[in-house]
């Protein structure tokens, strides 16, 4: 994708993450023809949006229909994805006995759509893809920290299991690489509003007589912040261009790095802020409990360092990627 190219499509996207409601953002990006723009560009439509999500603190479908394309379905704005649960990335569903049994999490598409794509693994571990009616699904919205995002639990028993779509692991790999490499770049967009915030305060926000910009303390702080979400971003760069397809390996690395980051930026921010971060009315709130709940899908950054330390203790050698 040429820069020009580039530049118009992150406009409209950025538009169409300036509407309220869910659904005026998902028509807003059908306009768009964002999973046209998937399809003929690959993976350098990933930061272009997901970025910008994380900047609005929005809620959309986008991730139903990357994980859905990755995996070689046909994505629309009716079809939905099961998630795996919070903090971690396996299969929602299982089949044994012909039966489907499902257990996982949905967007904010799953309220309105007909239909949900269910990833089961078979007694044998054999993987398949279901496509389910979302009213035979059991669905609970999730209050939590961030009930903005619209994150849904997602339970059935004993649906049918006939049919459905083999997919092989390389795939569901691959269609993970794309699903971290995509939350990696929504928490490096969150991100970069709560250093906007905290910096708009401190601009602002006078005290001995002068802004609080202008002490080192906070200068340091928001100095940190910006090393960590260039650090986070150069991660996810290096997963999302080195070819065809995301580098399972890095996205691994850039999920963990963006969610530590991440927490990291908020913990600056928060201190800069002050008081009136802790006020439900400012938009950093908002921004923190995105970043607590983006951490946790596809595998918290905890686990994924610690899963990353094991493989090397195993194998005793590195990685086969390039040093980030």
């Amino acid at each position: 994708m040429d820069t020009e190219t580039a530049e118009l499509l992150g406009e409209s996207l950025e538009r169409a993450f300036r509407h309220a409601t869910v659904a005026a953002v998902e028509a807003s990006l059908d306009e768009v023809g964002w999973r046209e723009a998937l399809a003929e560009e690959g993976n350098a439509v990933i930061p272009l949006l997901f970025t910008r999500q994380g900047n609005a603190n929005a809620a959309s479908g986008a991730l139903d229909d990357l994980v859905t394309i990755a995996l070689g379905l046909a994505a629309d704005s009716d079809t939905a994805f099961v998630l795996p649960e919070f903090g971690g990335y396996g299969a929602p569903g299982s089949v044994q006995d012909g039966a489907l049994t499902v257990r996982g999490l949905g967007t904010a598409r799953m309220a309105g759509a007909a239909r949900a794509v269910v990833l089961a693994a078979g007694q044998d571990g054999a993987l398949r893809a279901f496509t389910v009616e979302t009213g035979k699904l059991q669905t609970r919205p999730i209050g939590g920290v961030d009930p903005r995002l619209g994150l849904v639990a997602i339970e059935g028993r004993g649906l049918p299991a006939s049919g459905g779509t083999a997919i092989t692991a390389a795939t569901w790999e691959d269609a993970l690489a794309s699903a971290r490499a995509a939350v990696a770049y929504e928490l490096i967009g969150v991100s970069r509003t709560m250093l906007r915030l905290a910096r708009e305060h401190a601009v602002t926000r006078v005290q001995f007589g002068r802004p609080i910009a202008a002490f080192q303390a906070v200068r340091h702080r928001l100095a940190d912040c910006l090393v960590a979400i260039e650090a986070a971003e150069a991660a996810a760069t290096a997963a999302v261009e080195t070819g065809d397809r995301v580098s399972p390996l890095l996205a691994v690395m850039a999920k963990a790095v963006a969610g530590r980051n991440a927490r990291t930026v908020a913990r600056h921010c928060q201190q800069v802020l002050a008081g009136v971060g802790f006020t439900d009315e400012h938009g950093f709130h908002h921004c923190f409990r995105r970043v607590l709940t983006l951490d946790g899908l596809f595998g918290d950054a905890r686990t994924l360092t610690r899963e990353l330390g094991e493989d090397l203790l195993r194998t005793r050698r590195l990685p086969d990627a390039p040093l980030l």
